[in-house]
C-alpha cells in the first residue's frame, strides 16, 4: 500500500514529528510544507511574516501547496497550522489524499511549544490565549478538511504512527471492497 496523506492541525500538534516517522515507516517521502515555503521565500517564515504580513504569506503558502499536491507518488505532507484557512487550500488537501487532523488541546500544545521562538503566531504577550483563539477558529476547519481525526494528547509518537497506519490500511481495504457505482461512473 502506497501512502499519500496530509497532516493538518495546530502549531505544535505533532505534524512534523509524526509525519517524519509515518513517512519512514511507509517508505515514502516526507514533505514539510513550511520547509518548502522557506526554500521558496529565501528566508524564514517568521522573517517573511514580519516583513510582508500574513496575507502575503498565505498567498505564497497556497501556491506552494498547490505545487506540492501536483507531485506524483506516495508522500506524507505536513502542512502549516494555518494552511486550512483558505477554502481553496482545503479543497487541494482533500483531493491530495487522506487528510489526518492531529488534534491536541491548546493546553497540551502550549506545554509542547512554550519555549519555541520560531512560531510567529505565538510570539505575543499571552501565547496561551492566542492558542485558545486559534483553536476556536481553526478546529472546525481542520475537521471539515480531515478524513480522520487523530487525538495526539498522550500516546507516544510510535503508538500514534501505528494508529495512523492501521487507519489508512483500513481505509484502503474499504475502498478496494466498495463496489463501483451502479451507473458505472466514478464519483
Amino acid at each position: 500500500m502506497q501512502i499519500r496523506c496530509a497532516l493538518v492541525g495546530m502549531p505544535g500538534s505533532g505534524k512534523s514529528t509524526i509525519g517524519r516517522q509515518l513517512a519512514h515507516r511507509a517508505g515514502v517521502p516526507f514533505v514539510d510544507l513550511d520547509h518548502r515555503l522557506e526554500q521558496t521565500l529565501g528566508t524564514t517564515i517568521r522573517s517573511f511574516f514580519e516583513a510582508e504580513g500574513e496575507a502575503r504569506f498565505r498567498d505564497v503558502e497556497s501556491q506552494v501547496l498547490a505545487e506540492v499536491a501536483q507531485e506524483p507518488g506516495g508522500m506524507v505532507l505536513s502542512t502549516g497550522g494555518g494552511a486550512v484557512l483558505r477554502p481553496a487550500n482545503r479543497e487541494v488537501l482533500r483531493r491530495f489524499g487522506n487528510v489526518l487532523y492531529l488534534r491536541a488541546s491548546p493546553e497540551e500544545i502550549y506545554r509542547r511549544v512554550k519555549h519555541d521562538k520560531t512560531r510567529p503566531l505565538l510570539q505575543v504577550g499571552n501565547p496561551m490565549d492566542k492558542l485558545r483563539e486559534l483553536y476556536a477558529h481553526r478546529d472546525g476547519l481542520y475537521r471539515e478538511t480531515a478524513h480522520f481525526v487523530i487525538e495526539t494528547g498522550r500516546p507516544t509518537v510510535h503508538t500514534l504512527v501505528n494508529m495512523i497506519m492501521m487507519q489508512l490500511e483500513m481505509a484502503a481495504a474499504s475502498a478496494r471492497e466498495s463496489p463501483p457505482p451502479a451507473d458505472g461512473l466514478l464519483p
